[in-house]
């Protein structure tokens, strides 16, 4: 448990004395998912979190961190609770000094990487790791007050869009190893070119501690070619990796592989497709042993992974084969969906249902006309949706049909859908393609 006085030392913040006892473990920004005992952060928003500090306290909320202060409520008064957070996020994480903690990070793939990650930490250590989405200013100090005193491994993964936010994180978090799975081209929008996502992406090594250890992606040039400050271990296909991937095989609904290093030679199963996943799980198992984890025994694990939302779930419903990898998209990640979708049996069509890529700047025309290309090699029929789309049904030619309204996409998913098809639903997180699937699949 955190005291308000030891919490206010680190952030910089007053309590009135008698205030200064009230503890509190965990913190919530939401009031509508406050847990008793935890610290309610009142953040000014598109709404200001402020109003909602009753409703906080009427949930269980042990404490406010907050701008102003309310009488009769226990409080630490910052000038800025978003900053505040961080701060005692910082503070409660550098007096944890028995947890190993990684650090992860990558254009494509890093929630999936946390999964794997955390399973196979979970399989030798007491591994506490990011729920979620929770990778942003908000959610990294939030998972870092999640760790309890008996926690050996923590996994946190850590998102950006802009320069100078994952060296933020990482001084926050302090990692003992950071992982970058990869650098794609999500964000180009922001950061200008592969180049600069690098750069972006390297902040992570910002907050390594001492003798830290960097997981990096040897199959990347960007990364081998940067001037690194710390020891690094590389993960990949080449010969010059710690940890080596070989003789891969795939079926419809699972991937195996062999992981070469360190001495050992073990074979990797995962209940997920997708050939894109050998590195993610490459990543995992280096980042695990670099705390301690025995390869066999992570590798081991990693058979019961299940990956989090609709990312890449494969299922049957209705006569149909379904691939739900809605949570968000790039030109990489498009092109690892196309691969499962041809992977998939069936006596029917394959359709692709497929919203824009986002923050892709001046690249996004070029990036969609390929995305219709590799989906017209992949599918009988590619429906895409939104304004950007346009150059992606061009790609697909005659397979291609384009939309800008969403039911006149789902009107003609249920014309041309049949019993025993596969369909792919597919876009970055603000087409919300998970809502045209919820609605195909409905009863009507």
């Amino acid at each position: 448990m955190i005291t308000l006085k030891q919490a206010a030392q680190w952030c910089g913040g007053s309590v009135l004395p008698e205030y200064e006892s009230v503890s509190f473990f965990g913190a919530e920004n939401d009031s509508r998912s406050i847990c008793p005992g935890q610290l309610f952060v009142a953040l000014r928003a598109a709404r200001d979190g402020h109003d909602f500090i009753p409703k906080a306290m009427q949930a269980g909320a042990a404490a406010v961190l907050g701008e102003r202060q309310l009488p009769g409520v226990p409080m630490i008064v910052v000038p800025d609770s978003l900053k505040g957070l961080q701060a005692i996020a910082g503070g409660w994480r550098q007096s944890l000094h028995g947890i190993k903690l990684i650090a992860l990070t990558g254009s494509v793939g890093k929630t999936t990487t946390k999964e794997l990650c955390a399973a196979a930490c979970s399989a030798s250590f007491s591994t506490v790791w990011t729920q979620k989405n929770f990778n942003n200013e908000i959610g990294v100090p939030k998972t870092l007050l999640s760790l309890r005193p008996d926690t050996q491994v923590a996994v946190v993964e850590m998102g950006m869009n802009h320069f100078g936010e994952l060296s933020r994180l990482s001084s926050i978090a302090r990692p003992d190893v950071a992982v970058i799975t990869n650098i794609g081209s999500m964000h180009l929008e922001n950061l200008g070119s592969r180049a600069g996502i690098c750069q972006a992406k390297l902040e992570i090594l910002e907050g390594l501690s001492p003798d830290g250890i960097a997981v990096l992606n040897y199959d990347e040039p960007l990364l081998r070619q940067a001037a690194l400050p710390c020891r690094t271990l590389w993960f990949g296909y080449g010969a010059g990796c710690e940890l080596q991937g070989e003789e891969v095989a795939q079926s419809p609904e699972q991937l195996s592989f062999t992981a070469v290093g360190f001495g050992q030679k073990l074979r990797v199963e995962l209940p997920t497709p997708g050939s894109h996943n050998v590195m993610n799980a490459l990543a995992a198992l280096l980042a695990a042993h670099c705390v301690g984890v025995p390869l066999d025994q992570a590798a081991a694990a990693l058979r019961q992974f299940r990956n989090t939302g609709d990312r890449l779930r494969i299922f049957r419903q209705q006569d149909f084969t379904v691939i739900a990898d809605c949570y968000n998209a790039g030109p990489e990640s498009m092109g690892s969906s196309f691969d499962v979708l041809r992977l998939q049996p069936t006596e029917g069509r394959r359709i692709a249902v497929l919203g824009d890529m986002l923050e892709l700047g001046s690249y996004a025309a070029d990036a969609h006309r390929t995305a219709g290309e590799q989906a017209a090699a992949a599918a009988d029929l590619v429906l895409a949706l939104g304004p950007l789309s346009v150059d992606t049904a061009r790609g697909a030619g005659e397979k291609g049909r384009h939309f800008e309204d969403r039911q006149a996409l789902l009107e003609a998913l249920r014309a041309e859908a049949r019993p025993g098809d596969v369909l792919l639903f597919k876009g970055s997180h603000g087409m919300h393609m998970e809502d045209i699937l919820e609605q195909f699949l409905a009863p009507t």
